[in-house]
């Protein structure tokens, strides 16, 4: 059994919108960030649905 890397939405540009608290690169809030490691897969999924959405908002509000 191999051990397979944990999927992470970073982009490395890592900066934290202040309005909105999400990264500007990925989305995630830094409590989701600092987690990660240690979420479990589902958790991780949760977060990863709710990205999109928030990438367009920062786009819409102009902030990426």
């Amino acid at each position: 059994m191999t051990d397979q890397p944990i999927k992470t939405p970073c982009i490395k540009v890592c900066a934290i919108d202040a309005t909105t608290g999400w990264c500007l690169g990925c989305g995630r809030t830094l409590p989701e960030i600092g987690r990660w490691m240690a979420m479990g897969g589902d958790a991780r999924d949760d977060v990863m649905a709710a990205l999109p959405g928030r990438v367009s908002q920062l786009k819409a509000m102009g902030r990426r």
